[in-house]
């Protein structure tokens, strides 16, 4: 199991200058034509937080909506990613929770729900109550998988320890997941594993599995495979994967949305968009160690024009 410094693309610029990059954008799209590469040099190299900024300072040096003159002079899957770009981020997940509880997604439900801390999964439940009305636990309710539901909803819902570098505590959780296996402790190993991750902290979790590993000599993940119930079986290894070393999982995601006949380009926006601000450096290197090629010669053979260049802006560092 290995250990996991997030290492991301994009980072705050500084100097940074609201004003001035306001001021770039509106040129850009003043008068006849667009300038569709100024407009992604500075956005695609700002984080969204910055953008932010400018959204507001766009609006107060012009008096003009910026989200609608973007949509007014792009089109297409560029205007998907740049509308992307300027959605805050808890909202642009929560409108992404929204899509996959109506589709029944569960990847991107476990996507979102158990890589995010517990500051951001609280952002993410006050925007969907704030765009859609509901809480995301009650539309969370409603998935056909009463396990899988209620997983998800404890998920967002339990009060989870802090602590992320206790040896002491994950040698003493590996133990009792073994336990679990070995049927000495008389819970499910299923339920252990549930108790466990909706408890602990993330990190916390990686050093249990990795001490699961060193003392029994054999991943958590081959556990699943052999030991848990086909309801909960496919859902679990996304948990896992997703928790034990997060960057193999996200190469994984894209590499999905970018293989076979078409592009799934709405998933490939938000994997590059929700995670260039954290490890996209990191899921790139187990994408080329997976599928034998760079990220960016993928999105290159599967992506064109404006769209391209500005996912290729993301990926590559500032």
């Amino acid at each position: 199991m290995e250990e996991y410094t997030k290492v991301p693309t994009v980072s705050p610029v500084v100097p940074f200058t609201d004003s001035t990059d306001a001021e770039a954008l509106r040129k850009a799209m003043k008068g006849m034509g667009t300038d569709e590469m100024a407009i992604i040099n500075i956005l695609a190299h700002r984080t969204s937080y910055q953008r932010q900024i400018i959204k507001e300072a766009y609006k107060q040096a012009f008096d003009r909506d910026l989200l609608k003159d973007l949509k007014s002079e792009l089109g297409g899957n560029f205007e998907d990613v740049m509308m992307a770009l300027m959605t805050p981020m808890p909202l642009y997940l929560a409108q992404a929770l929204h899509k996959a509880i109506k589709g029944k997604d569960n990847n991107t439900l476990v996507e979102i729900i158990c890589t995010r801390d517990k500051v951001s999964i609280e952002n993410i439940k006050k925007a969907y109550m704030e765009a859609h009305g509901t809480e995301l636990t009650e539309d969370l309710n409603k998935h056909p998988s009463v396990r899988f539901r209620q997983f998800l909803i404890t998920m967002i819902s339990e009060e989870r320890s802090e602590v992320t570098d206790d040896l002491q505590v994950a040698k003493d959780l590996s133990q009792k997941l073994f336990d679990a296996v070995k049927g000495q402790s008389g819970t499910p190993v299923e339920e252990e594993l549930m108790d466990m991750v909706t408890k602990f902290s993330y990190p916390m979790m990686r050093l249990t599995f990795r001490e699961y590993f060193n003392i029994h000599s054999e991943k958590f993940g081959s556990v699943i495979e052999t030991q848990f119930n086909e309801e909960l079986k496919d859902v679990l290894k996304i948990v896992y994967e997703s928790i034990a070393y997060p960057p193999p999982f996200f190469a994984k995601e894209l590499n999905s949305a970018i293989a076979g006949a078409g592009t799934d380009d709405p998933k490939l926006i938000r994997l590059v968009v929700s995670r260039c601000e954290i490890d996209m450096e990191n899921i790139k290197e187990e994408y080329e160690k997976l599928y034998k090629e760079p990220l960016e010669k993928a999105i290159k053979g599967d992506t064109g024009g404006d769209y391209k260049k500005t996912l290729l802006a993301l990926i590559e560092s500032n």
